[in-house]
């Protein structure tokens, strides 16, 4: 049996083993004030390997520890740079608490030349969690994060964008766990506050004995309060320009009392909000064809795209499963029998919102 062993924070290899054993919560209490660029190193007893990147803010004050991700899809450039710049720009002198920064959590399919629209599972880190598959790379990162940074987290955010081959709008969203309520409301406050115009809350539908196959899912089944951002693309910006995730990221610092920062503008409640989120799924192998855009209202039955074969026939109708928005949309040619096409959010109800708290 494969034997799971760590190589700790670069930074600690010169002490004592036994102060290496001691968890990152402990590490983060002992480093107020500091700002630390480390490489988790992670591995198995048959030499396969992994690096982990990561910042560790630790705040002069008390408070939380807030872990931001990034990059668990290598197509996702944008959340990463939106964690890097975030990364700069923390003072931890004026930080109640600790951020836990990883802003590229899949860094082997991350510098992989491999382009795709990050759907393929093989790339695809949330696909591996909790712990499948030690035996490879993304399994080992999958493990880590589930066994050691979530162990230092109280609250987990993940960034993703849009990929090469993805339409979308900007929206924040959080699994409803009926069974953590304290939990479920502090992501709802946390996604209204984001300033982002759209809000998601998922039912958290997660059977006994199956793997969670997300980072915020797996979360939330442990008990941590998790949320997620989808960024849209953003033009190229000056460096002072705070966009839609840095935004975000620092209206929920002030939400936390964590940080303030004198450019985040005031947020404005959400516009939109839906309870649910439907997967729509290609209906056969061919190509895709959709005048479809994010952020369009759709119709249950009204036809949103079409599949045909490689020679432009035999067209299979997509129609859309009910009334709602679409938040993502796939714009690749190519679509694989069951692919993901269109994420559509719904309400199951004019009165959602109230309903949801």
């Amino acid at each position: 049996m494969k034997h799971l062993f760590l190589l700790f924070i670069s930074l600690l290899i010169c002490q004592t083993a036994a102060s290496q054993k001691k968890s990152l919560k402990f590490y983060l209490e002992q480093h107020q004030g500091k700002k630390i660029d480390t490489i988790f190193r992670i591995g198995t007893s048959d030499s396969i390997k992994a690096g982990l990147p990561a910042t560790l803010i630790c705040g002069r004050f008390k408070g939380p520890t807030f872990a931001i991700v990034s990059g668990a899809r290598p197509s996702e450039q944008s959340a990463v740079q939106s964690l890097l710049k975030l990364r700069r720009e923390i003072n931890p002198e004026k930080l109640a608490g600790s951020l836990i920064i990883i802003p590229i959590m899949n860094l082997d399919s991350f510098f992989s030349s491999c382009q795709n629209n990050g759907l393929n599972t093989d790339l695809n880190l949330d696909q591996y969690f909790p712990e499948a598959q030690k035996s490879i790379v993304n399994g080992l990162a999958a493990d880590f994060i589930t066994t050691h940074i979530f162990d230092a987290t109280d609250i987990l955010l993940d960034i993703r964008s849009a990929g090469s081959n993805e339409d979308l709008i900007s929206y924040a969203s959080y699994y409803h766990n009926s069974e953590l309520p304290q939990q479920a409301l502090l992501c709802s406050r946390l996604c209204e506050i984001s300033g982002l115009g759209t809000v998601v809350a998922r039912p958290y539908l997660q059977p006994c004995g199956q793997p969670s196959k997300q980072i915020s899912r797996q979360a939330v089944r442990l008990g941590i309060p998790a949320l997620s951002i989808t960024a849209a693309k953003q033009a190229a910006a000056a460096r002072s320009e705070i966009g839609p995730a840095m935004n975000a990221v620092y209206n929920m610092l002030a939400q936390l009392k964590m940080y303030q920062h004198k450019l985040a503008p005031q947020a404005v409640l959400p516009k939109r909000f839906f309870n649910d989120q439907l997967l729509v799924a290609s209906p056969a192998e061919g190509l895709f064809y959709s005048s479809a855009k994010a952020g369009s209202s759709i119709i249950k039955g009204e036809e949103i795209g079409y599949i045909t074969d490689v020679f432009g026939r035999n067209v299979k109708i997509i129609t859309a499963p009910a009334d709602g928005t679409i938040l993502k949309k796939s714009t690749g040619l190519a679509a694989s029998t069951s692919a993901p096409l269109f994420w559509i959010g719904r309400s199951s109800s004019s009165n959602e919102k109230e309903q949801e708290k």
